[in-house]
């Protein structure tokens, strides 16, 4: 079984507040982003609810994703989210 990587992107609850990270286990990475574990910064802004994420088969393609969507000004992240995502719900994996 090939192992599998992510680059995602969580929000709060009003949707304002953007994180972008990339992990290779999304089930436990946003488990621990709700227990407050996850990052400073998502724990602070209560930004626990996945929106978007992307799949890939190699953890340097999925960081490079990450740097690169991190770069991306906030409306070009939201445009990327709603694309395939319009009702900004939250996803459940």
């Amino acid at each position: 079984m090939k192992l599998k990587f992510y680059c995602y992107i969580l929000t709060n609850k009003n949707r304002t507040t953007l994180y972008i990270g990339y992990t290779n286990n999304l089930v436990k990475r946003i488990e621990a982003h709700k227990k407050g574990t996850g990052a400073l910064f998502t724990k602070k802004y209560n930004v626990t609810d996945l929106v978007y994420f992307e799949d890939f088969t190699n953890i340097d393609l999925a960081r490079k994703r990450e740097q690169q969507l991190k770069n991306w000004h906030k409306e070009w992240k939201w445009n990327l989210i709603k694309h395939s995502n319009p009702n900004l719900k939250t996803l459940i994996i």
